[in-house]
């Protein structure tokens, strides 16, 4: 995992928390929503990721006219053998990278709700597992919104983490133009994966070793009935958001090399994971008010477990 790390940190300057994150959330089984202004390298992120963690790699271009089969697959009439035939969408893939996903509407995004929660898609009836391991990763741009759809709720809570990608500090923006290769070099540098699908299914297998004492179980359920009580929250955490910040501070633990879960990890952790699934009130919004700072202020109301 250190060695995957470090390439990552090679390749993607500034972004060294976010990279970390979005590592977590592989080893953890979820998926992650990327948000940021163009240019910041959300897609290179993403590519990146793939390639070095081995398997089976996939981009999808989320436009208004895609619909839900260009993603799931369909079934077709196959004339040479005079049989219908099943084709399968690129969403059988290890990672996927659904590019500016707020793109297209409701029915095309509603394509991805089963696959993202159960790891299969129905096609024509019939259902079909989806490789192992599967690893969504979705981005969009919070400052465009012509011709955009907003997730609903419920397709944000299949996301374990919403990261949000901020300019880069003036060493790391400088760093990027010192190592800018333009695109046809960089295509012919071809990375090496550092690992396998192999590989991440037997870490995510670790993730069951990893203890989190009663406290820290209490501290969790604790943050999260908090957010339903919040005047300022319209849709408070719902327990599947626990269910998150449990298994994120248990990858992030593991990515520090240990096998217990901190009061710290899930300090970490809280923000990326419940951001995107507290809906904040008009009048909150109105008073500037955003859901990184009530989970950071529900956070130091709630006494630390020692």
């Amino acid at each position: 995992m250190e060695r995957l790390l470090e390439a990552m940190e090679q390749k993607l300057y500034g972004q060294k928390l976010n990279i970390r994150l979005l590592v977590a959330a592989m080893l953890a089984g979820g998926h992650v929503l990327l948000e940021g202004v163009p240019g910041l390298g959300k897609t290179k992120m993403a590519r990146t990721l793939a390639t070095l963690a081995g398997g089976e790699y996939r981009r999808i271009q989320f436009t208004p006219d895609l619909m839900p089969g260009d993603i799931t697959g369909s079934v077709v009439f196959n004339m040479k053998e005079n049989d219908f035939t099943t084709v399968r969408g690129p969403v059988f893939t290890n990672v996927l990278l659904a590019d500016e996903i707020n793109r297209s509407g409701p029915k095309t995004q509603s394509a991805l709700l089963e696959a993202m929660e159960e790891r299969q898609v129905t096609i024509q009836g019939d259902t079909h597992r989806l490789p192992d391991p599967f690893f969504v990763i979705a981005t969009q741009n919070p400052v465009e919104y012509d011709g955009t759809y907003p997730l609903p709720e419920a397709q944000l809570d299949r996301f374990l983490f919403k990261l949000v990608l901020e300019y880069p500090g003036e060493e790391a923006e400088k760093q990027i133009l010192r190592e800018h290769v333009p695109f046809f070099e960089e295509r012919e540098q071809v990375l090496a994966p550092v690992m396998g699908p192999e590989r991440i299914r037997e870490l995510q297998k670790q993730l069951s070793q990893v203890v989190a004492e009663e406290s820290l179980l209490t501290y969790i359920a604790t943050l999260v009935r908090k957010t339903r009580d919040s005047k300022r929250i319209q849709l408070g955490a719902s327990p599947r958001a626990g269910i998150a910040v449990l298994m994120a501070a248990k990858a992030w633990a593991l990515l520090e090399g240990r096998t217990y879960v901190t009061p710290d990890d899930i300090k970490l952790v809280a923000r990326p994971a419940l951001r995107h699934r507290l809906l904040l009130t008009p009048q909150a919004e109105l008073e500037g008010g955003t859901s990184d700072h009530i989970i950071q202020e529900t956070l130091g109301s709630i006494p630390v477990p020692r």
